[in-house]
């Protein structure tokens, strides 16, 4: 399997295929965050994040993970801010 590059503001989830206890997690992975893009107040940072699940070259299935700043949607009260979607077509 080849190495995932993230690019600013992007990662991967993959599927556990093997848990070591009930409470390990089913997903992991990686994110690569460009904090300079991000509002931080306080130390933190309220992002959204968006996944898209992909199949590799080869015939894994993954998240392919982004994040945004968040920004509430005014038009709309309740409803979910749009994110960019990015091709990470990375296999």
């Amino acid at each position: 399997m080849q190495a995932f590059e993230a690019r600013p503001n992007t990662g991967v989830l993959f599927s556990v295929k093997a848990k070591k206890h009930p409470k390990a997690p089913d997903y992991t992975g990686n994110i690569l965050i460009d904090v300079n893009s991000l509002k931080i107040n306080n130390g933190q940072a309220e992002v959204r994040i968006a996944g898209w699940k992909k199949i590799s070259k080869g015939g894994i299935t993954f998240l392919s993970l982004s994040i945004d700043t968040y920004q509430p949607n005014e038009a709309s009260p309740g409803a979910a801010p749009t994110t960019k979607e990015v091709d990470n077509d990375i296999f």
